[in-house]
């Protein structure tokens, strides 16, 4: 394996892949309905595992409890799937990219509307 590809980048794509199949198929409560993992970093030891992720619907703080409460289960879940001495601990982060992308999309969308009425008022454009 090459070395610009360590273990802990390796480990940490397919967490990410085993815990979004777990979510999806297995993980019975609501407030994790929807959820979509972005990105898992783990560090070099494997000992710690930070999961982004980011919402269809619902409120952050709701999803992160409802986490937080199949941690267990999850780890649990992720030792019966891969083959690892240990099994990182989990914590679990609101990836606001992708609100904050479409938070700006939104105005950039709004200036643009805004330029467009702008230049239609103008009597001098339309002389040009």
């Amino acid at each position: 394996m090459p070395s610009d590809f360590p273990r802990s980048r390796r480990v940490a794509e397919q967490i990410r892949q085993e815990l979004a199949d777990i979510l999806w198929r297995e993980v019975q409560d609501p407030r994790v309905k929807g959820v979509t993992l972005t990105s898992v970093e783990v560090t070099s030891d494997l000992e710690h595992a930070k999961i982004w992720f980011t919402l269809m619907t619902g409120e952050a703080k709701d999803v992160i409890k409802g986490l937080q409460s199949a941690t267990g289960f999850l780890r649990r879940e992720l030792a019966h799937r891969m083959r690892l001495r240990l099994v990182p601990s989990l914590t679990f982060l609101y990836d606001e990219s992708v609100a904050r992308g479409v938070h700006l999309s939104n105005l950039i969308d709004q200036a643009v509307e805004e330029d467009k009425r702008h230049h239609q008022d103008d009597p001098d454009e339309t002389d040009r």
